[in-house]
């Protein structure tokens, strides 16, 4: 939670923090974000941007989340090419690290790997650039959208459910 409070700081924007029990359904996170969509419209929120990039399912989904509010949603980078978008954030200073990964798809050494270059040189043909099909997912610390870089270190890496997961830790 800190790391994503230093976020919102960085970003310049405030955060809606939504607790999700674990394991968390479906129908659980319907419920926990219900009442922050309603209050997003209330508040006058007219758009709500998702990163997704081509899964059409997950789109569906979101939008059927927002449907019935006044909310729309945006998906500012659907349908980009995964490759060129992967080496264009590193090229523009975004700094990420892998939080979380499939072992079953990646390497379970790149928990906690800096999303660089070399590691987009790393990964089998086979996985997506951008981690779209859930082969890994990042949390990002620095770029050209924050005011100030997020000092973190790599911390205590684990597996949990099938997933392997790398903390980052606050410096």
């Amino acid at each position: 939670m800190d790391i994503l409070r230093a976020q919102g700081r960085a970003l310049g924007i405030p955060i809606e923090y939504v607790e999700l029990p674990y394991p968390c359904s479906n129908q659980d996170y319907e419920e926990a974000v219900a009442p922050v969509i309603r209050e997003a419209a209330s508040a006058g929120v007219r758009y709500m941007a998702f990163g997704d990039l081509f899964l059409e399912d997950v789109r569906a989904y979101r939008e059927r989340l927002l449907g019935g509010s006044s909310v729309e949603a945006l998906f500012p980078l659907w349908g980009s090419d995964t490759k060129r978008l992967a080496v264009e954030m590193i090229g523009s200073g975004m700094e990420a690290y892998v939080t979380c990964l499939d072992p079953t798809k990646i390497g379970r050494d790149l928990a906690g790997a800096r999303y660089d270059q070399d590691f987009l040189e790393s990964l089998p043909d086979s996985i997506d650039p951008c981690g779209e099909n859930g082969e890994f997912h990042t949390c990002v610390v620095a770029g050209p959208m924050f005011e100030a870089r997020i000092d973190v270190s790599v911390g205590q890496i684990v597996e949990r459910s099938g997933f392997v997961y790398s903390d980052l830790e606050l410096v």
